[in-house]
């Protein structure tokens, strides 16, 4: 899995499914400029530079207070087609093939943005998004989990209720101290009305609370779970029942979940036979999409090509696809794998 002789990359992008990623965290400073103007809004930033620098975090709460901060430029469903296309534009070009988006609707909802504004505009983007750019694309509503499960609950009525455009819910936001269990009734709510479950468990969070995503919220993916390997017999069962697990490496060191990128549990995870598969998060604020994430890893561990093909047809297995789209992605993996040189 690793080694002294770095494989040379692809001229091709790998294919892959990106199954975590925030669409908010893809606004890139250039962006956030661009839509402050158009609504004018006056930023605190001097300029794109002085932006830029400000993307040094200390933990997962010195990112969301910029995170949030800067989502003040999204007002029209323009806006957020405009960042979610950008997204797709960028995502296409790194081998994305197919996309399952979260939004934070109670972020905007908390500014005075309405579900129809900030799900319409993404959805409209992502309704063109085979057309445009040969993805496959659906949405997930992520709810916030430092603020109170009522407020979810009321959320996905309101989401039910006006027939949104997605495909399920899941968790997110600051983890350490908001245990998966307290939003037990909003996941129940979700399965019932038909809707797929994941939750963001194990990266700051201890690994109990990835159990009780699994085992309360029932959920049936994991979002980053790195920290599943501090306890064996989880690692077991997530073996046996090959629980797909997204991880975002650039992210887990950006917001200093692990010391470095040479530090990082991905190749043990795969060891272990962990169903994992890499994505990148929060791009813009991270430090590289899907494909930066991919490049940093084949030159920090010097993973194969078959490794980089096992983790891209463990994305695509991982996603909510029909039978036939999924075939059609894992038979694009094997071209590519085919496609390799020798090393």
């Amino acid at each position: 899995m690793s080694g002294s002789t770095v494989p040379p990359p692809s001229s091709s992008p790998l294919p892959v499914a990106e199954l975590h990623l925030h669409i908010e965290g893809t606004l890139e400073p250039e962006l956030i400029f661009e839509l402050a103007a158009r609504n004018g809004i006056e930023l605190p930033y001097r300029d794109v530079a002085d932006l830029r620098a400000r993307y040094e975090f200390t933990d997962l709460q010195s990112f969301l207070d910029l995170y949030y901060a800067n989502m003040a430029v999204l007002v029209t469903e323009d806006d957020f087609a405009t960042m979610t296309t950008a997204y797709l534009r960028r995502a296409a070009g790194a081998g994305v093939r197919h996309a399952e988006i979260f939004i934070d609707p109670q972020a905007h909802l908390a500014r005075g943005v309405d579900l129809a504004t900030s799900i319409g505009g993404v959805a409209r983007a992502l309704s063109t998004s085979s057309a445009d750019f040969g993805m496959s694309t659906s949405l997930i509503a992520a709810f916030l989990r430092d603020q109170p499960a009522e407020d979810a609950l009321a959320v996905l009525e309101e989401l039910i209720t006006m027939q949104a455009p997605i495909i399920g819910i899941g968790l997110d936001s600051a983890e350490v101290g908001h245990p998966p269990s307290r939003f037990t009734a909003v996941f129940d709510r979700a399965r019932e009305a038909g809707l797929e479950c994941v939750a963001h468990a194990g990266e700051e969070g201890p690994p109990g609370y990835i159990r009780e995503a699994l085992d309360v919220l029932r959920v049936s993916r994991i979002d980053h779970g790195i920290r599943a390997m501090e306890d064996d017999e989880l690692v077991r069962r997530l073996v046996e029942e090959q629980v797909p697990m997204t991880v975002c490496p650039l992210s887990n060191v950006r917001l200093r979940a692990v010391t470095n990128l040479a530090a990082h549990p991905l190749p043990r995870m795969l060891e272990a036979g962990l169903n994992v598969s890499i994505h990148s998060d929060d791009p813009s604020y991270f430090g590289g999409y899907l494909d930066d994430n991919l490049d940093r890893m084949r030159e920090t561990f010097g993973l194969s090509p078959a490794t980089f093909a096992r983790l891209a047809a463990n994305s695509i297995r991982s996603g909510f696809l029909p039978e036939q789209r999924q075939d059609e992605l894992l038979a694009e993996v094997e071209i590519w794998l085919r496609e390799q040189p020798e090393t």
